[in-house]
């Protein structure tokens, strides 16, 4: 055994950080060890984008991960978590495309093979930033799985997915009104928009009706969309606007004739009830166009500006031409009212352009005949939702699911394997055809759209295992146990991941899905840029060091909740880091020469030796329980807990007599370090999947010549160690030190002053605590202790059910009554606060039974108190 010298004195995370990352990938230690066939534990990383910084999101899951990762590899498990990328179409197309005009260069005027080749380029000379950024942070993934969305083997899986789900007429093309945006020029999925809601107007516009002298009255919030108007319609029956059916209305400024329709798509109660249809425009006009075999005019072109059909605006800006329309129609005294409205209006998740709805030809998933058996697969309990409550949400969703838009207008991403001839037929396969499958036209020109993102990152838990093929990773590694994801993304992907996997395995992706909430900033707003209350994690890991960023992280992830982080908080976590090395230190300096490999005799042990065992043991079952539940924050607490409060500050103070040779015989001390090593080095073991640099390096001094801590065994729980009288004494003990050290402090009186300390031989906790009264007396510095019941002069109290009688030796031993008067006062108060809090019927049921009965403890201990002092005690 090294001595604390083997550890600096000061605790300086980035002196060790790097260099402990190094060790654990030049020795292989994330591979999967073990053999094939034994239990396995297979994560994929939620693959951040390609486009190189990830943010205080990521930094979470990826320590909830890992410190999944790390506890089942210490657990036995053949444990493998495969890292990648997502080539993330539009907002890596973005980066690029801004950087080229930063140099004045237009991808247009490029070419796309050209600018393609420059985005493979960029993603080349970033593709280590990813790797560098989870490696500060400590995340245990087998590089050498590494896979990125666009390499070939993800490529040839999406394209025979693609062509798989046609030819079984699961994806179609046709036209239809999509999200667009037009700032990214390409459609969205209803995913990607957000719905914001904006003040706004609403204009009642009239609309000559041929044979009708009072014509149609008809409220919009975007006048610039009649342009494009090809019918009028009112819902069926309506006794106000019933005379207009079958007539024909004037567009007012095109001056087009139009038809007056009745559909059940009209709401009565919006407007007039007497709504416009603009095919092109509107989803739900779309609809009602389709029915009633009206045309689509097309007024607002993908870039966002009105087209030819438009008229006289053409050319003008969407929303510029709404005002010069409007200016018009009051002209024209076409707008009889306009009102304030406040309605929701979409946004795009990327660049925040408003989203125009808009008819264009794109290529879509049948997604009802996907969704039935990833429901059912729920349902049956085949995959668990944490929190349980997200699958109702889940269920809602998958129920009333819509098709899905696969299409976008990008040049960077899967290019669809569809390939189409002059004649107008369509062949899709997975290669490219000489010709035509269906005429024999030679040269099919391949479709130039991409596939959404997300089409190839649904394939991601079993595709990073080379499916298609039949490989021993797929076999073995497939399916996987646990995805962790952020619950914004649960239709976006996690939702399709389950569609997929059932469709085209037949098994299940995942049986557990982990659904951890967003981190937030300490007043709970959501970290933004406009705020500035973003956190980087490389400057807090920088700052605190990765082990305090993570055990935060974890600390806080408490299910279903969002999490406020402060920049405190890691501070405080960086104090525990330090608290664990300085004790470290500690046990090295008194523990020099020896070794804790021998298995300990519990029936030699001291009290205090048993009890900072029975404590250990507690602990271990705790974390291995809360870590199997996903509850990290529990297990982070226990592990504090423990560490802090039984190691730091109970167990290390209470055997410093003993080891200073004030008390006890060599024989007990020789036990006691043995103690000491075995408990560090299991506290290590614990901490590791929280803190790994930190208790790498410890235990590179501690277990020197053993395997490095990231591959070895994770402490198990022994019952035979538990002892709740040993635990108890102790606990006594500390209270009765504790309360001695408040009775000088309450006086006035300096640390040293002799204090005379009697406990009633009654109390309950009186003959356990006797083989303590060396400790006591050493510690608690007194002038002596004796077990017989308080002197006339004592000071009286209780602590944990021991009756105390204290004195100074060498002042007047005059009872203290003010001080019992005092004490019984806020003892009243305190047990008339609970005792409210315990009658409310509101608390008691919101409360945890944990909380309660913690309550009603804490209330039965402060009676008890109180009677002693006041005398009454039975």
């Amino acid at each position: 055994m090294a001595s604390e010298t083997a550890l600096p004195k000061t605790f300086d995370p980035a002196s060790f950080e790097e260099r402990q990352s190094r060790r654990w990938e030049e020795s292989g230690a994330f591979l999967p060890g073990g053999r094939p066939g034994d239990p396995k534990f297979s994560v994929v990383i939620a693959p951040p984008n390609v486009t190189g910084k990830i943010h205080i999101g990521h930094a979470l899951e990826n320590s909830l991960v890992d410190a999944m990762v790390r506890w089942k590899r210490m657990r036995g498990f053949r444990t493998v978590w495969v890292p990648g990328t997502d080539h993330a179409g539009i907002a890596t197309q973005m980066v690029v495309e801004r950087a080229l005009a930063r140099e004045g260069i237009d991808r247009r005027a490029m070419g796309r093979e050209a600018f393609v080749e420059k985005v493979w380029e960029w993603k080349r000379e970033s593709k280590d930033s990813i790797k560098h950024q989870l490696t500060r942070l400590g995340c245990s993934l087998d590089w050498s799985r590494e896979r990125f969305t666009l390499d070939e083997g993800l490529s040839r899986a999406v394209r025979k997915v693609f062509v798989d789900l046609y030819r079984d007429d699961l994806i179609y093309r046709g036209r239809y009104v999509v999200n667009w945006c037009p700032r990214c020029g390409t459609a969205v999925s209803d995913l990607e928009v957000n719905h914001v809601e904006t003040q706004g107007k609403l204009y009642f516009v009239k609309y000559d009706v041929e044979g009708d002298d009072v014509g149609a009255i008809v409220a919009t919030t975007r006048p610039e969309t009649m342009l494009g108007d090809t019918a009028l319609a009112i819902a069926p029956g309506d006794p106000r606007t019933r005379r207009l059916v079958g007539k024909t209305a004037i567009v007012p400024i095109a001056g087009r004739r139009i038809p007056v329709i009745e559909d059940d798509f009209v709401d009565r109660e919006f407007g007039s009830g007497i709504v416009k249809v603009t095919p092109a425009h509107d989803p739900n006009d779309f609809g009602a166009a389709t029915r009633h075999g009206l045309p689509a005019l097309v007024v607002i072109g993908p870039d966002g500006r009105m087209t030819e059909e438009a008229g006289a605006f053409a050319g003008l800006d969407r929303f510029e031409a709404r005002a010069r329309i409007l200016e018009k129609l009051w002209q024209e005294q076409r707008i009889v009212d306009a009102k304030e409205h406040v309605h929701s209006v979409g946004h795009c998740q990327r660049c925040d352009a408003v989203i125009e709805p808009y008819l264009s030809r794109q290529w879509f998933v049948r997604v009802a005949p996907l969704a039935a058996p990833a429901i059912a697969a729920v349902e049956s309990g085949e995959i668990r939702f944490f929190p349980e409550h997200w699958t109702k949400t889940y269920f809602e969703w998958m129920k009333n699911i819509h098709d899905w838009c696969v299409s976008r207008q990008l040049w960077w991403g899967h290019r669809i394997p569809a390939y189409d001839c002059a004649n107008g037929h369509v062949t899709v396969a997975e290669e490219r055809p000489a010709a035509c499958a269906t005429c024999g036209l030679p040269d099919p020109v391949q479709d130039p759209d991409v596939l959404d993102t997300w089409f190839s990152s649904q394939l991601w838990p079993f595709s990073v295992f080379g499916w298609p093929e039949e490989t021993s990773d797929l076999r073995e590694f497939y399916p996987t146990d646990v995805l962790v994801s952020g619950f914004d993304i649960l239709f976006f992907w996690d939702a399709r991941m389950i569609m997929a996997g059932l469709r085209l395995t037949g098994k299940a992706p995942f049986s557990v899905l982990h659904l951890h909430g967003l981190v937030r900033d300490e007043k709970g707003e959501k970290m933004s840029k406009t705020r500035g209350n973003v956190i980087d994690p490389l400057d807090v890991i920088a700052e605190f060091g990765a082990d305090a960023v993570r055990f935060t992280l974890l600390s806080l992830a408490s299910p279903g909740r969002d999490l406020p982080l402060a920049r405190s908080r890691m501070a405080g976590s960086r104090a525990f880091m330090t608290k664990v090395w300085n004790a470290t230190r500690f046990v090295l300096a008194q523990t020099e020469g020896e070794t804790a490999a021998a298995p300990l005799a519990r029936e030699s042990l001291s009290t205090i030796d048993r009890a900072i065992l029975s404590r250990l043991h507690e602990t271990i079952e705790s974390v291995d329980r809360q870590l199997g539940d996903f509850r990290f924050d529990l297990a982070a607490a226990s592990i504090y807990d423990f560490v802090w409060r039984d190691f730091c500050d109970r167990h290390l103070e209470m055997v410093k007599p003993l080891l200073s040779g004030k008390t006890g015989t060599e024989e007990e001390r020789r036990r006691s370090r043995k103690v000491l090593l075995a408990v560090l080095a299991d506290i290590v073991a614990l901490l590791h999947p929280f803190a790994p640099f930190l208790t790498e390096e410890i235990w590179e001094v501690v277990a020197a010549g053993r395997p490095l801590l990231a591959v070895s065994a994770f402490p198990r729980f022994d019952p035979a160690f538990v002892d709740p009288a040993a635990v108890a004494a102790v606990r006594g003990l500390a209270e009765v030190l504790t309360r001695v050290r408040n009775f000088r402090s309450e006086r006035g009186a300096p640390p040293t002053e002799p204090v005379e300390l009697r406990i009633a031989p009654d109390s309950p906790q009186a003959e356990a605590l006797a083989p303590l009264a060396p400790v006591a007396v050493a510690l608690g510095r007194l002038a002596g202790l004796a077990f017989e019941p308080p002197a006339a002069g004592d000071v009286r109290d209780v602590v944990e059910g021991l009756s105390l009688g204290l004195r100074f030796a060498r002042r007047e031993a005059a009872a203290d009554r003010s001080h019992v008067t005092r004490e019984l006062a806020r003892l009243d108060e305190d047990i008339e606060t609970l005792s409210a809090r315990l009658r409310n019927p509101e608390y008691l049921e919101k409360a945890p039974e944990p909380v309660v009965q913690k309550s009603r403890q804490r209330l039965f201990e402060m009676e008890k108190r109180r009677a002693v002092l006041a005398g009454t005690a039975p």
